[in-house]
């Protein structure tokens, strides 16, 4: 079962990979409804009510496009729903979060330097605290908060700020970063579960039976919409976040987070501002821009060193004994931190190099026990590290790293990278 490692590796990125698409169809379809709303025209033919029309024009032909704040006058024959898209980003979303840091805990989740806890432990965490935030964010919208938009966005903003700080005195820097970010898009699609669709099925309903729809329905939708517009390039950073140790692996990145929402605000703004015709607010691309400049200056402070002496707060796991006592480690031991440790250091000595990729440390035996799937997968079965072999790694010497692997995996009978 040695090929276990790379048919994981595959599932994780088919799982990526799924994500990505259904995210940018939720994004896409997010950003243009929220665009054609805004710039819906008022004109003299509309129909009994609709609230604006507009035309537009793509793929060489027009299209006449009406809203209707309610429902029209008669139901439609065909109706389309748009909701798979944000259900299906979730779901692979959850997934991924499984693949990548929960069958990963050891090496993505846990920071024994920041919170000791057992495996099962930081999965329970990781699960329960999702469903936090859309709990408290229900309770404040359906409070009277509901017809106070601009107060209820300064609390979420404060609930999400407060959750930033909170996952990183729980978890590694980089799984605080992704689990706000899954936190956050928790809140976006329990909108579309929980609300936005049972409102629309709602208005359907009575427009079937006969019945005047309820304003208030779409007025509810409409709120929670918004709010999903101005959180998505948030979340879109934080979940890129995690390949950038500038954002991550610094003491202030819980704040690095916090600016990332206000700029998701700002730049939002201008484009919704844009759309509405209600101006052009280049104000907000300077503000964007120094909010920027800040987490760029946060992003300079010293790396979190409970982080960084990971491998000496405690002892290796069972499977990592195994790859360190495994025939070839010796090998690997006289391979490995020489080719790799001038980025994946502790104070990395490559030129441009500020912090160790991804956080992974290849200096010490330890750190190489517990880097082993990466350095099969990186440098053994892949010539994905060292980059562009600048350091002139030999086939030998990857050939070397997979017999090691191997060895260790052969030892136990299966693959260590599932344990």
């Amino acid at each position: 079962m040695q090929d276990l490692a790379i048919m994981w590796d595959w599932l994780s990125f088919a799982v990526r990979w799924l994500h990505v698409i259904t995210a940018i169809a939720w994004i896409g379809s997010s950003f243009y409804f929220i665009a054609l709303d805004l710039g819906l025209r008022q004109a003299p033919n509309l129909p009994k009510g609709a609230n604006g029309e507009e035309w537009q024009v793509h793929g060489g032909g027009f299209y006449h496009i009406r809203k209707f704040l309610v429902a029209p006058e008669n139901m439609p024959e065909h109706l389309i729903w748009f909701k798979w898209e944000s259900y299906a980003t979730w779901l692979s979303g959850a997934a991924l979060l499984m693949i990548v840091y929960w069958a990963g805990a050891e090496l993505y989740l846990i920071d024994p330097a920041v919170a000791d806890l057992a495996i099962w432990q930081g999965i329970l965490i990781s699960a329960a605290s999702l469903s936090i935030g859309w709990l408290i964010y229900d309770f404040l919208c359906k409070s009277g908060l509901g017809e106070r938009p601009t107060l209820l966005m300064v609390l979420l903003f404060i609930l999400l700020v407060a959750m930033a700080w909170g996952y990183t005195q729980v978890f590694t820097g980089r799984a605080a970063m992704l689990h706000l970010g899954a936190f956050t898009a928790t809140i976006m699609t329990a909108n579309v579960f929980f609300i936005i669709m049972p409102n629309q099925r709602i208005v359907v309903k009575d427009l079937q039976a006969g019945r005047t729809p309820d304003a208030k329905y779409g007025k509810i939708a409409k709120l929670r919409s918004t709010h999903n517009n101005y959180l998505t390039l948030p979340v879109l950073f934080l979940m890129l976040s995690t390949h950038y140790p500038l954002a991550f692996a610094t003491e202030y990145n819980w704040l690095i987070a916090g600016l990332v929402f206000l700029m998701g605000v700002t730049i939002r703004h201008y484009f919704n501002t844009r759309h509405a015709r209600k101006g052009n607010p280049t104000w907000t691309w300077a503000v964007t821009v120094l909010l920027f400049i800040a987490i760029m200056w946060l992003s300079t402070a010293p790396l979190r060193q409970d982080t960084f002496e990971q491998s000496e707060a405690r002892p290796l796991t069972a499977t990592e004994q195994v790859f360190a006592s495994a025939e070839g480690f010796e090998d690997v031991l006289n391979i490995v931190p020489g080719r790799c440790s001038m980025c994946h250091a502790r104070e990395p000595g490559y030129e441009g190099i500020h912090r160790a990729p991804k956080n992974i440390l290849l200096e010490t035996p330890a750190d190489i026990a517990r880097a082993a799937q990466v350095i099969y997968l990186q440098a053994g079965v892949t010539n994905a590290m060292p980059p562009a072999n600048v350091s002139f790694m030999e086939e030998e010497e990857r050939h070397q790293i997979i017999r090691w692997y191997r060895n260790a995996t052969r030892s136990t009978g299966y693959d260590l990278s599932a344990d």
